[in-house]
């Protein structure tokens, strides 16, 4: 580390290992219908080239080539493109998942007819250059469409608590800003248009209790496994019990000692490149 901070590859790198500590795998089939119910809300036509950019264990990937589409999935994290791989297979279904990054997409200009990325791309620490490649790799006309968490969101409480605990490497912008409406239009209007954003209300509904919830995420969610390894003993269990609190504080659950029920929500944004 230098004076000014980690080295964007430095960055990357431990991106990748955060994405790749645990298995998000777990986590992902948790939010499995909210991907479901993402796709069938965009209607994208069949035979549509589509790209899901940071698409993990394939979550959008899998139901938009069950709708029909041509479907490639883009992630950094080689153990989670193997799942999205296996669950392809599985079902039969053909989508070509390459290793790579949002920043610099692998990929020719003009090349596909959708763009999608459900808490994903998000988590790019250029936001700028997530656009600028958005709108690089999608025909003039074609969409985009992306899930986001927001900072009101349970999801951007969590992270909020993480920063304060762990800091965002310098110049790290938090990843919730692309889940504000206002900055969503300032980062994507240079190149793109008819820009909508919606709240979509999302459950998380474990059969946990909280401090489970905790141990959960804290067990298969990399972000989450990554910021308690950096943390000594005290620290760690300041950070359970904060967390734990906060999950305890957001339950609806209406037995709390065997379920955790959160609702939860995030900032859908759709558009059109120039």
């Amino acid at each position: 580390m230098n004076a000014s901070g980690p080295s964007i590859e430095q960055i990357k790198e431990n991106m990748r290992a955060t994405w790749m500590a645990g298995d998000f795998g777990v986590v992902a089939k948790t939010i499995a219908g909210a991907a479901e119910e993402f796709v069938a809300r965009l209607a994208l036509p069949k035979g549509a080239h589509v790209l899901d950019v940071a698409t993990g264990t394939g979550n959008v990937a899998i139901p938009l080539a069950r709708a029909g589409c041509v479907v490639t999935g883009l992630d950094i994290a080689t153990n989670l493109l193997e799942q999205a791989q296996a669950r392809a297979a599985a079902e039969k279904l053909s989508v070509e998942f390459d290793e790579g990054d949002a920043e610099r997409m692998p990929y020719a200009d003009a090349s596909f007819d959708a763009v999608v990325s459900m808490f994903g791309a998000m988590f790019a620490p250029r936001p700028e250059l997530v656009a600028s490649e958005f709108a690089r790799v999608l025909k003039p006309g074609g969409r985009l469409a992306m899930a986001n968490w927001n900072p009101a969101s349970f999801t951007g409480a969590m992270f909020k608590l993480s920063a304060k605990h762990v800091p965002h490497a310098p110049g790290v912008v938090p990843p919730v800003l692309w889940g504000d409406e206002a900055t969503v239009n300032e980062r994507l209007s240079p190149c793109f248009k008819d820009i909508t954003t919606q709240l979509i209300p999302v459950l998380f509904d474990l059969p946990l209790p909280p401090a489970g919830a905790v141990e959960f995420f804290r067990t298969y969610f990399g972000p989450t496994r990554v910021a308690f390894s950096r943390l000594d003993d005290a620290g760690q269990k300041v950070f359970a019990r904060e967390m734990e609190k906060l999950w305890t504080s957001a339950n609806t659950a209406s037995d709390p000692k065997s379920q955790t029920l959160v609702k939860n929500e995030y900032l859908e944004v759709q558009a059109v490149r120039r």
